[in-house]
């Protein structure tokens, strides 16, 4: 690449959504509805359970962390697409990219940590009933958070070191709506194949290790459950499961989409829809898996709207 063909990028240009104004409205309706729907969901779910004395559990505690954490991951890309249908631009600046990629990993990464620590908190409840109480105490609760947002944070800021030091070339379109790296990696004119091998081994390693415990977490229940004699204890068993398993395979389903959607050529199309569906459907899903399938969540949704009544 000859050296004039180098240039201090200022902004990128986000072609992810179709350029059709007609199309247009309807998609800011559409991206606007999901915005209030997911902010609106979570906000319940956090007051439902901060109101309740009876949702002061472990598991209630870490269900409001989630919430609070998906309504900073859908914030972290929906306002940037929404400001970009109203003004008819599709702008980004550097900055504003670098910031959007941070955050992004972060409270990606938070997602995951929090489902992980739900699958702990269920697999003492099941396998070690008689303990709980004593096992997930306040302290290790509030040290699980702790350690969530350090390897967060770590991953965030991997991310953020591998984006910043890239050199891009006069042509800074990027086919997605967002800020992504493995895209960034593409528009660089440096040699980043050392980069995108670290980025994926990232990924695996923040990805997998999660996941392993989730994992982990559910055969040593599934274990314990089927040793239960009783159909009707088998079933409440499962049932305290059930939400927890719903976001999970939403959440890494859509994700190991993007993963792969990312690493393997595919259609730009494609590519847009499973990261819509990851990171806003996931988020707005959410309250209404918890709500739906939770007694617990439910009866305290009515008191609470029972109340602003």
């Amino acid at each position: 690449m000859e050296p004039q063909n180098l240039t201090a990028v200022s902004e990128f240009l986000l072609l992810g959504l179709p350029e059709d104004r007609e199309l247009q409205p309807l998609l800011f309706g559409l991206f606007l509805s999901m915005y209030l729907i997911t902010v609106f969901g979570n906000l319940l779910i956090i007051l439902a359970v901060s109101s309740d004395p009876y949702l002061h559990t472990p598991m209630y505690f870490f269900l409001s962390n989630l919430s609070l954490t998906d309504i900073g991951f859908i914030s972290t890309t929906l306002p940037k697409i929404l400001v970009n249908i109203q003004t008819q631009k599709k702008s980004i600046t550097y900055v504003g990219c670098l910031t959007q990629v941070s955050f992004f990993y972060l409270l990606g990464c938070l997602d995951c940590m929090f489902l992980t620590a739900m699958a702990y908190d269920r697999f003492v409840a099941i396998c070690h009933p008689l303990n709980y109480r004593v096992i997930m105490n306040p302290r290790l609760c509030g040290l699980l958070v702790l350690i969530s947002f350090f390897f967060s944070l770590l991953d965030s800021l991997l991310h953020i070191s591998m984006v910043s030091q890239l050199t891009f070339c006069t042509d800074v379109q990027i086919p997605s709506f967002f800020c992504d790296p493995p895209q960034l990696f593409k528009l660089a004119c440096s040699d980043t194949s050392t980069n995108i091998i670290l980025i994926y081994c990232i990924g695996a390693i923040f990805g997998v290790v999660p996941v392993s415990g989730i994992l982990l977490s559910y055969t040593r229940i599934v274990s314990s459950i089927l040793k239960v004699s009783s159909s009707g204890g088998k079933y409440k068993a499962f049932s305290t499961c059930g939400s927890h398993l719903s976001v999970v395979c939403l959440f890494y389903g859509t994700g190991l989409g993007v993963y792969l959607s990312s690493a393997v050529p595919s259609s730009s199309r494609k590519s847009v829809v499973i990261s819509v569906m990851y990171t806003m459907v996931t988020s707005m899903l959410n309250p209404f898996v918890y709500s739906l399938r939770n007694r617990d969540i439910k009866r305290a949704l009515w008191r609470l709207l029972g109340m602003s009544a």
